[in-house]
């Protein structure tokens, strides 16, 4: 198991879970060196996602540590043993932001998504002008060829909603975002149409929150949920003025998923909400 190069996001996340493993067992560094037959320099490397770990690794650790959550176990498993798996973004990899990749990964293996936006509508819903109207007011300006590989990027997410088993869907959007016109109103109204369009899927659920909810939980986020094979492995993605931040620890976990079921309280009914989207649309 050499030492390994830039850590994937979901690297990172199977080395935390060891991490969280060990210590919920209450076992130094020390130690697991000494009940897995390595050094401290090992644990480290592990529990920093700098060292690969093979799936039958991961059961021997889980095994040493006193796990006896064996779904849990499976899923760590599943994800050691996909570690070495080529994906679509893989290609962007040194073209663009670290994030934007991790980003990628979590809603590849996510088994539901949930988003809630009060400004931006969702990148997973936006057609190329709209995302290419939004990449194009970056500070400071962007190159012509970065925009249009973010905008390819953001493209080639969206297959995670369609194909046999696409992935199911609940968007919270704040009617401010349904009404700000990137690129126009030409452009804004197709973006809405698609929207809508979009919200007639089985899978796919749009809650549009009113301007006549007044105040609401969660006011000017933009958070992306994304639920794992088992709760443990839900993750936390926040759109920040530094970057995408995600969050995997127990606390925020449960205290994002008590804001997001808060703002699904604010917002209309699926109808209403398409209703109102076509409505705004039609305006333009």
């Amino acid at each position: 198991m050499a030492p390994r190069n830039a850590p994937t996001g979901r690297s990172r996340r199977l080395a935390a879970e060891v991490r969280r493993m060990r210590e919920q067992a209450g076992i130094s560094i020390q130690s697991a060196a000494a009940l897995l037959g390595a050094d401290r320099t090992m644990i480290s490397n592990i529990e920093a996602g700098r060292t690969g770990l093979s799936e039958e690794r991961l059961r021997q650790i889980a095994c040493h540590y006193g796990c006896s959550d064996q779904t849990l176990i499976d899923a760590l498993a599943s994800m050691a043993a996909s570690r070495r798996a080529k994906h679509w973004w893989d290609e962007y990899r040194g073209k663009l932001p670290d994030g934007y990749l991790d980003v990628s990964e979590i809603e590849h293996y996510a088994t539901r998504i949930m988003t809630a936006q009060t400004v931006h509508l969702p990148g997973l819903f936006q057609t190329e002008e709209h995302a290419r109207a939004i990449f194009d007011l970056a500070v400071p300006q962007l190159p012509r060829l970065e925009v249009e590989l973010r905008v390819a990027h953001r493209m080639s997410r969206q297959a995670v909603l369609g194909g046999e088993r696409p992935t199911p869907y609940t968007g919270i959007i704040h009617e401010a975002a349904l009404r700000l016109e990137f690129g126009g109103r030409d452009v804004a109204r197709r973006q809405l149409e698609h929207l809508a369009d979009s919200s007639e899927q089985d899978h796919v659920t749009l809650l549009v929150i009113p301007f006549s909810a007044g105040a609401f939980h969660g006011a000017g986020q933009s958070i992306l949920y994304a639920e794992g094979p088992v709760r443990q492995l839900d993750t936390v993605q926040l759109d920040t003025s530094f970057g995408a931040q995600f969050l995997d620890a127990p606390t925020p976990l449960a205290n994002y998923r008590s804001l997001l079921d808060l703002m699904v309280r604010s917002a209309l009914p699926h109808d209403e909400s398409r209703a109102l989207i076509r409505s705004i649309a039609r305006e333009l």
